[in-house]
């Protein structure tokens, strides 16, 4: 697996904007399971379909869908906690997974569920990538960078040696407070 956030695999991440035409067929599919409620199932799955769209950009995922009632979720990279690529049957099938994408929020389930790409795994990469802190070549800046890469080794070895020499002397005088009468 590449981590580079750069890497020409996931500058294709930047370019997805609508899901694949394979995620229409996997709602037929799902709705004509229902038997006689397909009319009624069918309406707004084609509807979320044909307004569903994605924008991946160097902050972060942004995801609308909906007609009458608008919803769009946005999240920044920083803000991501985990991922989980999942998928039934039918869409593997089609060659579909949905990633799941959870945040610190109080909510246990998903915060974002991204469904109907055929390039899921790359997706998958690059939001591990990102989230993980990666530089960013084109702008120059670091993004969720750890705070322990920014200090030198040695100078976070001569701060731990201090803390650990301060340590000992405190419980040598709790030590010797103890055997005092």
């Amino acid at each position: 697996m590449n981590d580079n956030p750069d890497a020409p695999g996931f500058l294709d991440v930047f370019r997805i904007e609508r899901p694949a035409p394979a995620l229409m067929k996997y709602y037929t599919l799902v709705c004509l399971m229902t038997g006689p409620l397909f009319p009624i199932l069918i309406v707004p799955n084609y509807f979320r379909y044909r307004t569903l769209r994605y924008r991946f950009d160097r902050e972060g995922i942004s995801m609308r869908w909906g007609i009458i009632f608008r919803r769009e979720i946005n999240l920044t990279y920083s803000r991501i906690q985990d991922i989980h690529l999942t998928s039934n049957i039918v869409e593997r099938w089609l060659g579909l997974a949905r990633i799941q994408v959870q945040t610190a929020s109080a909510s246990s389930s998903a915060e974002m569920t991204i469904e109907g790409l055929h390039e899921f795994e790359h997706v998958r990469d690059f939001l591990y990538a990102r989230m993980r802190g990666h530089s960013d070549k084109v702008s120059g800046t670091v993004s969720a960078a750890p705070a322990a890469e920014t200090v030198p080794d040695t100078e976070l070895a001569a701060t731990l040696r201090q803390a650990a020499a301060s340590l000992a002397e405190a419980a040598e005088i709790i030590r010797a407070r103890r055997g005092a009468p």
